[in-house]
Formats: structure tokens, C-alpha cells, sequence
């Protein structure tokens, strides 16, 4: 069982620190959703867990190996990926060759499988892979923002807003899919989302975040009181 631990002493941009005292331990199969007002450093830790912001002090494991210094490239080998904010695509390309980007480690034949499969989730995709990328809706660069992520079948998903820009109805659509990856692949998934009843509904852990700590930590049926949010929020 692949274990992600981090424990951030500090953390941040520069001499400013975004992070401090963060410790986390997320099991395989987990969907840990960062919850917070803006400003509380959940993206931050998103990014460091990635390796694309470095602590000052502390250390993030993928279960027996550190990580802390790896390039974002490396922890892309490890099975840990980022699916950034905003819809970002190859806009200039086609959606068969973001696809093909995303499994630029595989050889023909299992980029070939991969591709079948992500498409299995992502049925809207299969018309439209000739279809330049720049041209689809903000709903369907979304999918294919993810579906690029899932090319390289990774053990750790790291996602930062997922429904942002994206209306009512394919809000819950795009978390159905990712409770559905994370149910088929056992997938772990950490998910920064300001949608906050409908991630509700799919994580199994919640951790509330403020002023760059983790004040609570819990199941999601813990945050029905609106005095838990109430702590994190106000």
C-alpha cells in the first residue's frame, strides 16, 4: 500500500510563507478534499507535494521513497500528477495529440490502450479527436485536462479546482468522474475544490485548511454541523 506523507515545517514563495506546520498521511484509495478560504495554502501544498515549490523545512514521502527535492518530472516517473487549475490544454493541438503528451513515456502499443481507456470515461472526447483542442468548450477542455493526466495511469492525482468555470450541471459530472477513477484504478486523489457540498459527497476524508495550517482533519459526514465550517471559513 503506496502511503503519501508530508510534513511541512514552512513552505512558500520566497521569504513569504505559505505553509507551516502542515503533517498529512493519505492512504491508497483516498480522496482528500483541502477545503479553506482563499489565501489558506491549499494550492501551495498541492504544489509542493508535486515538487514544484521546494520547503524550507520538512519532507513529503510517496510511500518508502522522499520526494521532497524530486523534479516535477521525476514525481511524474513515481506515479504522481497535477492537474493545475483553469482548463489548461495544448490549445494549438489536437485532442488526440494532448492525449498522446500525456503518455509520452509509453511505447505505441500501451499509448494506443491508454488512450481507449481514457476515453471510456470521457465519451463526449472520442468525436472530437481531430478536433483542435482551443476549440472546445470550457466543459470538454476540462476532461481532456484530466484525461491527459490519466494517460500515465498514476497512483497519486493531485487536482486544483476542478470545476472552476464549469456550470451546476458539469460540476457534478466531472467529480462523478473522478469518484469513478478513483473507484476503477484505486487511484489516491487530492483535490482542492471551493465547491464544497458537492466534494462533499464524493471524498472520504475532509481537511480544513486556514492561514496556511490544517485546522480539522475528518470524515466528511463530520462537516453536516455548519459550526465545522464555521471554524475554517469565519
Amino acid at each position: 500500500m503506496t502511503t503519501l506523507k508530508i510534513n511541512i515545517g514552512e513552505a512558500g514563495y520566497g521569504k513569504k510563507v505559505v505553509l507551516k506546520d502542515v503533517s498529512l498521511a493519505i492512504e491508497e484509495g483516498d480522496i482528500v478534499a483541502l477545503i479553506g478560504p482563499n489565501g489558506a495554502g491549499k494550492s501551495t501544498l498541492l504544489k509542493v507535494i508535486m515538487g514544484l515549490i521546494k520547503p524550507t523545512q520538512g519532507s513529503v514521502r510517496l510511500g518508502n521513497k522522499e520526494v521532497t527535492h524530486c523534479a516535477p518530472e521525476e514525481n511524474v516517473r513515481a506515479g504522481m500528477l497535477f492537474v493545475p487549475q483553469g482548463n489548461r490544454v495544448f490549445t494549438e493541438l489536437t485532442v488526440r495529440e494532448n492525449l498522446e503528451i500525456g503518455g509520452y513515456l509509453l511505447a505505441n502499443a500501451e499509448l494506443l490502450k491508454r488512450i481507449g481507456d481514457v476515453l471510456s470515461l470521457f465519451p463526449d472526447l472520442q468525436s472530437r479527436l481531430k478536433q483542435i483542442a482551443g476549440q472546445l468548450s470550457g466543459g470538454e477542455k476540462q476532461q481532456l485536462a484530466l484525461a491527459r493526466a490519466l494517460m500515465l495511469k498514476p497512483s497519486v492525482l493531485l487536482m486544483d479546482e476542478p470545476s472552476l468555470g464549469l456550470s451546476p450541471k458539469l460540476v457534478t459530472k466531472a467529480l462523478e468522474t473522478i469518484a469513478e477513477i478513483n473507484k476503477r484504478d484505486r487511484t489516491t486523489i487530492v483535490i482542492v475544490e471551493q465547491k464544497v457540498n458537492e466534494v462533499l459527497k464524493i471524498a472520504t476524508r475532509v481537511c480544513g485548511m486556514k492561514m496556511g495550517t490544517i485546522l480539522v482533519d475528518s470524515q466528511p459526514e463530520l462537516f453536516s454541523t455548519p459550526d465545522q465550517f464555521k471554524k475554517i471559513f469565519l
